[in-house]
C-alpha cells in the first residue's frame, strides 16, 4: 500500500516467540476452573519493573489500579517525570456470564502494538517493556486530557465524520501492510484465542436464545475462522480508540489474530449503528460516520477485491448486532426492551436474508429506526 514501509523492514527486530495455537475452532469445552492469578500490588509491580529495566533497584513507583478493565488488570504507574500503564490479562473475564480465554493474549497484544507501531507509529502507545514470564507489559500512559476517548465523544453527540475516516484509513493501512505476510501469519496463528474471545461469545453464544439461527451464525463463524489474509486487531471499538492530535490511537489488541480484516471493519461499524440508540439527537451524525469510515477503508483496500471484503463485512454486521444484545457481552448503550427488540428484528432479518453491501445494512437499520 502506498505510504507503508516495505514488509521486511517491519521485522528488523525479533518480535519474540509465539506458541501457535492454530487449532481449528471447535465446540466450547466444559468450563474449567480459571488459572490461579497471583495478586498484583506495589511490591510485585516494582519487582517486575526492575526485571524489565524500567526502574533502578532503589526506585519505588507509586501504583494504583485503573477502572474499566474487563479482561485485564490495568495499573497506572507514576514515576518522577513520567507516567506508565501496566497491563496483565485475566484468565476469566469480569462479566456476568462465564467467559474464559488464554492469558497468552497479553503476549499477542504486545506484539500487535510492535507490528502496528512499525507501520504507523502514531497509531499505538509507545511500548516500554515486557515481562513475558509474568504475563504483563508496560506502555506509556496517554493523558485523557490530550487523548480523549472516541467513545465519550460519540456518547456526547460529537460524531465527527473526519475522525471516523481517519480510523478507517489507519485500520486499512495496518491491514494492507501485513497482507500476505507468512511470518506475521505464523506469529499470530491465534485461532484458539480468537475463537474464545470473539467467535464463540459473539457468533455462537446467541444461538442459545436463537436456535433457528444456528445455521446462519455457524456458517458465519466458520467462514470467518477459515479466512487468513491480514493482521487483525479484533476489538476495534470506540472504547479502544483515543483521538490524538496526530490521528486515532488503538488500544486493547488482546484479540490480535492473523485472519479476516472484514471482522475489524464490521466490528467498528457495528458500534456506530448501535450508538444511534444511545443518543437519538445525533443519529444522522453517527450514520455519516458509518458512511465515511466504510468508504475510506474500502477505498484503500488493495490486497483483495473490494467487493469481496465488503460482502464479508456486510454478512458479519447483523451477527455482531445480535451479539451485542444476546451474546456474552451485551452493549451498555442499549437498555430498553423496545430498542433490544428493534436490534433483534434487523439482525435476524439480515441473517436470514443476507445483503452484500454495507449501504444495504445501513439502510435496513435506518428504516427500522424510522418504523418503516
Amino acid at each position: 500500500m502506498t505510504g507503508s514501509p516495505p514488509l521486511p523492514d517491519l521485522l528488523s527486530e525479533p518480535l519474540g516467540e509465539f506458541a501457535p495455537d492454530g487449532v481449528p475452532p471447535r465446540a466450547a469445552e466444559p468450563s474449567r476452573p480459571p488459572e490461579p492469578v497471583i495478586p498484583l500490588g506495589q511490591a510485585e509491580i516494582a519487582a517486575s519493573l526492575k526485571r524489565m529495566g524500567v526502574i533502578g533497584s532503589h526506585e519505588q513507583p507509586h501504583c494504583r489500579p485503573l477502572d474499566g478493565g474487563v479482561s485485564s488488570e490495568i495499573w497506572l504507574i507514576e514515576l518522577p517525570g513520567r507516567r506508565l500503564c501496566l497491563k496483565r490479562a485475566l484468565p476469566q473475564l469480569k462479566l456476568a456470564q462465564i467467559w474464559e480465554a488464554p492469558v497468552i493474549r497479553n503476549h499477542h497484544e504486545f506484539a500487535w502494538f510492535r507490528v502496528a507501531g512499525r507501520i504507523c507509529p502514531e497509531a499505538v502507545p509507545r511500548l516500554v517493556g515486557q515481562d513475558s514470564a509474568h504475563g504483563l507489559f508496560v506502555m506509556e500512559y496517554l493523558d485523557p486530557g490530550m487523548y480523549p476517548l472516541w467513545k465519550n465523544q460519540l456518547r456526547d453527540g460529537h460524531a465527527d465524520p473526519a475522525i471516523a475516516a481517519s480510523v478507517g484509513a489507519r485500520l486499512a493501512q495496518i491491514h494492507g501492510a501485513t497482507a500476505g505476510d507468512s511470518e506475521i501469519a505464523r506469529m499470530f496463528a491465534t485461532n484458539d484465542s480468537f475463537y474464545a474471545l470473539r467467535l464463540e461469545p459473539y457468533l455462537i453464544a446467541p444461538t442459545r436464545l436463537h436456535p433457528d439461527l444456528a445455521g446462519p451464525l455457524g456458517r458465519l463463524a466458520h467462514a470467518t475462522a477459515r479466512t487468513h489474509l491480514t493482521l487483525v486487531h479484533g476489538d476495534v471499538s470506540p472504547k479502544n480508540i483515543l483521538v490524538g492530535r496526530r490521528g486515532p490511537v488503538f488500544l486493547d489488541a488482546e484479540c490480535a489474530w492473523y485472519g479476516d480484516p472484514a471482522f475489524d471493519l464490521a466490528f467498528c461499524l457495528n458500534h456506530l449503528l448501535l450508538k444511534c440508540l444511545w443518543n437519538t439527537r445525533a443519529v444522522s451524525r453517527y450514520l455519516a460516520c458509518f458512511d465515511r469510515l466504510a468508504e475510506t477503508y474500502l477505498g484503500q483496500v488493495e490486497w483483495e477485491p473490494r467487493d469481496d471484503i465488503e460482502k464479508r463485512a456486510s454478512h458479519l454486521l447483523p451477527g455482531l448486532l445480535l451479539a451485542r444484545i444476546d451474546g456474552k457481552s451485551p452493549v451498555e448503550c442499549v437498555t430498553s426492551e423496545m430498542d433490544k427488540g428493534r436490534v433483534r428484528r434487523v439482525a435476524r432479518a439480515l441473517l436470514l436474508n443476507p445483503v452484500d453491501r454495507l449501504y444495504a445494512v445501513r439502510e435496513a437499520w435506518a428504516a427500522a429506526r424510522a418504523g418503516v
